[in-house]
Parts: structure tokens; C-alpha cells; sequence
């Protein structure tokens, strides 16, 4: 339905307009969603602020950018989420580059990169310089913002995935980021020792039991190997990591991880037995326990 009613409107020349995008959009999206998908979509590609929206000007787009248009809604219609349309999502204040194969970054891991930089940069002496690996790039967006925002600071990332190498590559080089992207599997990680100040991770933490709770454009776009694990070892990956930062963190080291909260209470108590410090849960901006600190 909807492209032929795209291929319509071009076949006798008429224009686009906000009203008829949302509209369109609404078909698969609440009001709201539908309204804030276009406007970001428009923004973005077009460079139109909200005013020129409310003003008429997606009418006086040109021909080709009619076209162009035709084809992301095109895709927003078959439930694409509008940051692999647009290859393109803001995180800590950066715009990253993103396309299937990566997870689109979130919010929630945001917070946590923010609590890292704060924590940070307030115990920084003047000669510091702090080494930092962030397990399962993806994107690269928490490692590239590490990088950013703690200037004193060496930063690695691991991923297993050729795309996510390639997209965290191109996303350190974008944004003039200096970080060391290598090929490692979490689960068979290097024999190093007091080698890290931080280890941070935002491993795949859903259970294979949680699929019917999520969204279609999640499930049919975004990549499962960086989303699931098993029903009967939830705690898979943080466990390796666990393991591997016990000798890899140097004295007094942070390890960090964003969870679910579903298994907080495991996740302490996995790292309390194998010897960790101060291990303490923190809750995001939706009073979720949605991260977890502790101290080698």
C-alpha cells in the first residue's frame, strides 16, 4: 500500500508533506513515534528544523530528495529502524554511524558511559594516563566515547564480528578517536595480566525466552548474536569476563557492566565469590538496575 501510494504521488507530481509522512508512518507506528521518526528522518537527511517542518518546506524539496524520501519511508514501512535508515545515531553527543550488524547504541548505555567519565576524570592527577578495554564494541560507541571524553586515556576494544570491527574502525576515524579495535572472542580472551585501569562491557544479556516481549524492528534488524544468550546460562558472558579481568585489571582496577536486570542479585553474587570488591548495582535514569560496578 504504501509505495504505491508513494509511486502515485510522483507519477502526477505532488508533493510531499510532514502531515502525509507521519500519516503514513502511523500505519505501523503509534502518533507520537510516527511524528518523532519523520521529524528525526527529516532533520537528519534533509537538514529541515522543526520550524521549516511546521513552515511547509518538506514541499519544496527537490525532485531527487522526493525520491530519495520515497525510499526511507519505504523502508520505515517495513519496520527498519530509522537509525540503519538513516546510518545514523546520536550517543553521548556524537553522531555514529551505524548500519545491520551493529546494535543501534541506546540511552541506558549512555548513562553508564557518563558514570565511568565522571568517575573518571574526578580522580585524574595531572600525569595520568588510564588504559581502558571495552568488551563487545558493536558500534565502537562506548569505547569512541571513552576515548573522547577522558582525554588522558588509552583505549582497546574487542569484537568478534567483521562488521562490527569495520563500523567501530570507521566511527574512531569519524570522530578522530584513538582506539585499537581487535578481533577476540569474549569467551577465549588472551592470557593477560595487569594489563587494564577499566574493563567495561554491555554483553548480549536477553534470554531466548524474553524474543516475544520485543520489537518486530529489533528482531528482524539488529544483529542476535550481540543480543541473546542462552535460557540455562544467562550469565555466560559475564562470567568470562569476569574470569579474564580477575588477573587482567591491574590492583584496584574497575570493572563495569550494563545488565539485566532481571539477574542483578547473580550477576553480585557471581562477582563477590570470585573475589571482587565494593561491587555495587546502579540504577539508570528509569530506576532500573540496569549497571554494575566493582573493584579488582
Amino acid at each position: 500500500m504504501i509505495l504505491r501510494d508513494i509511486l502515485l504521488l510522483l507519477q502526477y507530481n505532488m508533493k510531499f508533506t510532514y502531515d502525509y509522512l507521519w500519516r503514513t508512518l502511523a500505519r505501523v507506528y503509534d502518533d507520537a513515534e510516527a511524528k518523532s521518526i519523520v521529524k528525526l528522518l527529516l532533520e537528519k537527511r534533509f537538514g529541515l528544523s522543526q520550524t521549516d517542518v511546521y513552515c511547509g518546506k518538506v514541499e519544496l524539496l527537490e525532485e531527487e530528495q522526493d525520491v530519495v524520501l520515497d525510499g526511507m519511508m519505504v523502508r520505515l514501512m517495513e519496520h527498519e529502524p530509522v537509525q540503519y535508515v538513516l546510518e545514523n545515531a546520536e550517543f553521548c553527543g556524537h553522531d555514529f554511524f551505524v548500519q545491520q550488524g551493529v546494535l543501534i547504541p541506546r540511552p541506558e548505555t549512555a548513562e553508564l558511559v557518563g558514570h565511568i567519565i565522571k568517575e573518571v576524570n574526578g580522580s585524574l592527577v595531572l600525569d595520568d594516563c588510564v588504559s581502558i578495554l571495552d568488551i563487545g564494541t558493536g558500534s565502537g560507541c562506548i569505547a569512541v566515547s571513552l576515548s573522547l571524553g577522558i582525554l588522558q586515556s588509552k583505549v582497546s576494544a574487542w569484537d568478534l564480528s567483521d562488521a562490527a570491527i569495520r563500523i567501530s574502525r570507521e566511527n574512531a576515524k569519524r570522530l578522530g578517536a584513538d582506539v585499537d579495535v581487535c578481533s577476540v572472542d569474549a569467551l577465549q580472551p588472551p592470557s593477560d595480566v595487569d594489563k587494564w585501569d577499566i574493563i567495561v562491557s554491555n554483553p548480549p544479556y536477553v534470554c531466548e525466552n524474553e524474543r516475544t516481549e520485543m520489537e518486530k524492528n529489533v528482531l528482524d534488524y539488529e544483529p542476535e548474536m550481540a543480543l541473546f544468550v542462552e535460557d540455562n546460562n544467562p550469565l555466560l558472558f559475564y562470567r568470562a569476563i569476569a574470569e579474564y579481568a580477575k588477573k587482567a585489571l591491574k590492583s584496584d582496577g574497575g570493572l563495569y557492566f550494563e545488565i539485566n536486570p532481571m539477574y542483578v542479585n547473580d550477576i553480585v553474587m557471581m562477582l563477590s565469590e570470585k573475589g571482587y570488591k565494593n561491587v555495587i548495582s546502579i540504577e539508570d535514569d528509569f530506576g532500573k538496575k540496569r549497571f554494575i560496578k566493582c573493584i579488582r
